[in-house]
């Protein structure tokens, strides 16, 4: 546990500078409230989230509550290693409740996520999950999807131009291949696929079903007809 904790920083599961920090701590004490024994909780990624798992930690810690939790990504899986959290994954246990947090949401509470590269993990833990919650400061909150990012496709390695190709042709022509940090080449995601960022200026439902309609798509970073419980830091 020293390592992974090392791996984090000594001064909290996060060790970075974070947007918003003092609103995004405030939210998630609001959402550790939440937390009762026994619960298998799905944990989601990025900063909001880190912030949010560790006030869950401090919480079990105080108050000796256990509790589980269900990862949607390496960093977080990594993360609670470091806080002696025990996890599952979905094939094992079906999270109570999941917490996440989101690049956009819009007025209906409908989600673009994926600038982590995480989002097929967070899709299935989310679905899983019968009670969903989303914790964002007030710089996520947009009138429609897109306004800010494009949509993270995620692409078999082998289907990548096909891919490409068959998204130009349905007029999605502005998009690039994600590439990593501190690597040369694609970004891969939590199973080993490719993501193409895809700038769009009309999202609907329809838009997220006419992208994973194309052979080599395993999933969209648009999150329709979830309803979660958006909490919003500040």
């Amino acid at each position: 546990m020293g390592s992974w904790k090392a791996a984090y920083g000594d001064g909290g599961l996060f060790d970075g500078p974070v947007a918003n920090e003092e609103a995004k701590r405030a939210a998630a004490a609001q959402m550790a409230k939440r937390l009762k024994p026994g619960d298998v909780v799905g944990a989601g990624s990025g900063s909001t989230s880190l912030l949010t798992l560790e006030a869950l930690v401090a919480r079990g810690r105080d108050e000796g509550i256990g509790w589980t939790a269900v990862p949607t990504s390496l960093e977080i899986e990594l993360a609670c290693a470091a806080a002696g959290i025990v996890t599952a994954s979905l094939s094992a246990l079906r999270p109570d409740w999941s917490f996440d947090g989101a690049d956009e949401v819009d007025p209906a509470g409908n989600l673009l996520k994926g600038r982590g590269g995480a989002l097929l993990r967070e899709k299935l833990v989310m679905a899983a999950s019968p009670e969903r919650y989303i914790v964002v400061d007030p710089s996520k909150l947009v009138d429609r999807l897109g306004t800010r990012f494009p949509v993270p496709v995620e692409v078999i390695p082998e289907a990548v131009r096909l891919v490409a190709d068959a998204l130009a042709a349905r007029g999605y022509s502005d998009m690039v291949l994600r590439h990593g940090q501190g690597k040369d080449g694609p970004l891969l995601t939590e199973h080993g696929n490719y993501l193409l960022d895809v700038k769009m200026t009309d999202i609907s439902e329809r838009t997220e079903a006419d992208l994973k309609s194309v052979p080599g798509v395993v999933e969209s970073g648009l999150f329709y007809g979830y309803r979660p419980n958006v909490v919003v830091a500040g």
